[in-house]
This record gives C-alpha cells, sequence and structure tokens, in this order.
C-alpha cells in the first residue's frame, strides 16, 4: 500500500486567556502555557511569547539537524544549543512599530560526533535550508548566526 504524504498540511491549535497574561494552548493532545513573568504581572508559568520563538529555533535545530544527521549517516550525540538574541521590544512595549523584532540571534551548537569537516559543513548548509523556524527568522531579516563546537 501506497501512503501519499500530504506536503502541505493544516496545523490546528487554541488558546485560551487565563490571564491577562497567561494562555492555555492546545495542540493535539498536549497542553501549554505562555505567561510574562512577574515583573509584567504575569504568573511566570511559562515562556514568553518571544521564549516560544526562541525555544522553538532551539527545538528546531535539534530535531531538523539530528534527521538531517542521520539521512547523512552520522551520528550526533551531546548536542547543547545555547542562544543569545538582541530583541527591539519596542513593539511588545506598544511605544512603535518594529519591522524586525528579532534583530539578532546567535546560536552556539555544541556536539560530539564523528562527522568530518566537510560532513559538519553540507549539515550546517542543509540546516540552514531546512529547519522552518530559521528560515522564517531569516526571510523577516533577522540575522541568524551559529557557531558550531565539535568534539
Amino acid at each position: 500500500m501506497n501512503v501519499k504524504i500530504k506536503n502541505v498540511v493544516t496545523m490546528r491549535m487554541s488558546a485560551e486567556s487565563e490571564t491577562h497574561a497567561r494562555a492555555r494552548i492546545v495542540s493535539r493532545d498536549l497542553v501549554g502555557v505562555i505567561d510574562e513573568p512577574l515583573v509584567r504581572e504575569g504568573t511566570n508559568q511559562g515562556f514568553t511569547p518571544t521564549e516560544t520563538v526562541l525555544s522553538s529555533l532551539m527545538g528546531c535545530t535539534n530535531v531538523v539537524g539530528h534527521r538531517l544527521a542521520h539521512r547523512m549517516g552520522i551520528v550526533l550525540h551531546d548536542m547543547r544549543i545555547e542562544l543569545a538574541c538582541q530583541l527591539d521590544r519596542r513593539g511588545a512595549a506598544l511605544e512603535t512599530e518594529v519591522d524586525v523584532p528579532f534583530v539578532e540571534i546567535h546560536m552556539d551548537i555544541h556536539v560530539k560526533t564523528t562527522a568530518d569537516a566537510s560532513q559538519i559543513d553540507t549539515l550546517k548548509s542543509e540546516l540552514a535550508k531546512f529547519c522552518p523556524i530559521a528560515v522564517m527568522l531569516r526571510a523577516s531579516g533577522t540575522r541568524l548566526t551559529e557557531t558550531w563546537h565539535i568534539r
């Protein structure tokens, strides 16, 4: 039996406002919380919306990076990602409209692997093309850089 996989799918999620700062998010059979810290009158029960975008980038880098590595026949061990972001928060603070709120993001990607330099270069190039969160951020004007630390 041949199953044709759809190229474009409809994703459905819902959000319910539990307070002015906290939203309960439902996707599939999972529930999450997006919130604000106490200093911004939230309850600090979840990532902020902007932290959620950045965590999605790190999660996507992990998942797509491992998928690509598997396809290439290499193994990535002990992946750890550290991220720093320059965020122009004037838009979220309702001060002014901001075209590129995530001005610059830098990720340090630490991984143990037996892959050679050429394989790592290919992996980096492919990851830039296939991680949808990275593609979206770059298309928005965000300067996104990565430094790979291979052991």
